[in-house]
C-alpha cells in the first residue's frame, strides 16, 4: 500500500530560525503562523447526506475485497484499493477526483480531494489500540469523521453501536467506497446472524484461526469472496443504524445542527485528518459542537506531514490555545516516522461544555 503527497517538500538548514524555534518548544508562534498562512485551495464544499441505493448489488458486482483482521476484532471487509483505482473510469464521479488523482499521481489535492480513497496507516494504529483496550461500543452513538473507507465506523457497527454516522469531504468517496464497504459488512452480519452459508463465507477471506488471533494486523488480498447475495436493504438492520455525509466540516456541522434533536456523539473517530492547519478551526468547532458531554474524540495522526505543514505538535498547541478540550496521548510509536493516537475530552467546565 503506497502513501504519497504531491507537494514540493522544502529542505531546511539545521540553523534555520523557525526550525530552532520549534525544537526549542516555541510552538505557539509556529501554530499561529501556520494558521494564518495556510489556506484551503478552494471554497468549502457544501455538505449533503447520501442515501444508500435501494439495490446494493450493482455496487458490489465483480468487487474484489480485502479483509483486515486485528487480534480479536471482527474481520473488516473493504474494496481492494488497487482494483478500485484501476476501475476508476467505470465509476460515477461528478467531482472528477478519480481521474484527477490518476493524472496527478497524488493522494491529496488540497481543497479538491482529501485522501479518502486510501486506507492510511494510522487507521490501523487506532484499530489496534481499540482491540487492546477492549472497547465494545455497546449502545453508543459514533461519528467516523473523515471516514474514507470507513473501517473505524464499521468496527463500531460490528461491535454494537446504536448509531454510526460516516463523513468524508468527497461525495465520490462516500458513494463509491464508504457505502459499498458498509453494505459489504452489513451483509456479512446478516449471514452470521442467520447462520446461513457459513462455509461459503470462509472462501477467500482471512480465517479466525490461531494464526490471526495475535496482536497486530493481517491484511489479505485474494480472489473475490463468494458473491454476496442481493437483498432488500430493509433486511439490513445494521445498515439502518448508519447515515452518510459528504462536505466540508463547517457545512457538515451546519447541516446536522438543523436537526431536532441535534446529534451528539459518544465517540468521534478521526484518522489522519490534521495534516493541514487551515482546517483546524472547522475541525475543532465540529468536535466542540457534536461531542456528547462525557464523550471522547480519538485522533490517529503522524507527528508531522511533510509538504503539507500540519501534524500533532501544531494541533496540540491549537487545542491548548482554545481551552475547550484536554488532550492525552494514548499511544506513541517508537520507531520510524512517529505516529500517535491521542484522545480529546471536554475540560470539566460548564462554560466549555455549553453549546
Amino acid at each position: 500500500m503506497s502513501f504519497c503527497f504531491n507537494f514540493d517538500v522544502p529542505t531546511h538548514d539545521p540553523d534555520d530560525v523557525a526550525g530552532n524555534e520549534l525544537q526549542n518548544g516555541k510552538k505557539d508562534n509556529a501554530a499561529k503562523h501556520k494558521e494564518e498562512d495556510a489556506k484551503p485551495a478552494e471554497p468549502v464544499k457544501e455538505a449533503k447526506e447520501h442515501q444508500p441505493p435501494s439495490d446494493p448489488e450493482f455496487l458490489l458486482r465483480d468487487a474484489v475485497t480485502e479483509t483486515v483482521t486485528i487480534g480479536t476484532l471482527p474481520p473488516l471487509h473493504f474494496l481492494n484499493e488497487t482494483v478500485f483505482e484501476k476501475t476508476a473510469s467505470e465509476r460515477e464521479d461528478e467531482e472528477k477526483i478519480l481521474s484527477r488523482t490518476v493524472e496527478q499521481r497524488s493522494d491529496l489535492i488540497s481543497g479538491v480531494y482529501e485522501g479518502g480513497l486510501k486506507v492510511w496507516e494510522c487507521t490501523y494504529d487506532l484499530l489496534e489500540l481499540i482491540e487492546k483496550d477492549g472497547e465494545t461500543f455497546g449502545g453508543k452513538a459514533v461519528l467516523d469523521l473523515g471516514c474514507g473507507a470507513g473501517l473505524l465506523g464499521m468496527l463500531a457497527l460490528q461491535r454494537g453501536a446504536r448509531q454510526i454516522h460516516f463523513q468524508d469531504y468527497n461525495s465520490t468517496v462516500i458513494e463509491q467506497l464508504t457505502v459499498p464497504n458498509v453494505i459489504l459488512n452489513c451483509q456479512e452480519n446478516d449471514e452470521v446472524d442467520s447462520g446461513d452459508d457459513k462455509e461459503g463465507r470462509a472462501q477467500g477471506e482471512v480465517q479466525e484461526d490461531d494464526s490471526c488471533k495475535k496482536e497486530g494486523k493481517e491484511v489479505k488480498d485474494g480472489n473475490p469472496p463468494a458473491k454476496k447475495r442481493a437483498a432488500d436493504l430493509s433486511q439490513h438492520d445494521s445498515l439502518a443504524k448508519c447515515r452518510f455525509f459528504s462536505g466540508d466540516w463547517s457545512t457538515f456541522l451546519a447541516l446536522v445542527k438543523k436537526e431536532e434533536p441535534q446529534p451528539k456523539y459518544d465517540i468521534i473517530f478521526s484518522s489522519e485528518t490534521i495534516y493541514n492547519t487551515a482546517y483546524y478551526p472547522a475541525l475543532h468547532e465540529t468536535l466542540h459542537k457534536l461531542l456528547a458531554p462525557d464523550g471522547l474524540v480519538y485522533i490517529a495522526t503522524k507527528s508531522h506531514y511533510f509538504g503539507v505543514g500540519g501534524g500533532l505538535h501544531l494541533f496540540e498547541t491549537f487545542v491548548e490555545q482554545r481551552g475547550i478540550f484536554s488532550l492525552d496521548h494514548l499511544w506513541d510509536s517508537e520507531e520510524g516516522l512517529q505516529r500517535h493516537v491521542v484522545v480529546l475530552r471536554f475540560r470539566k467546565s460548564k462554560e466549555h461544555m455549553n453549546n
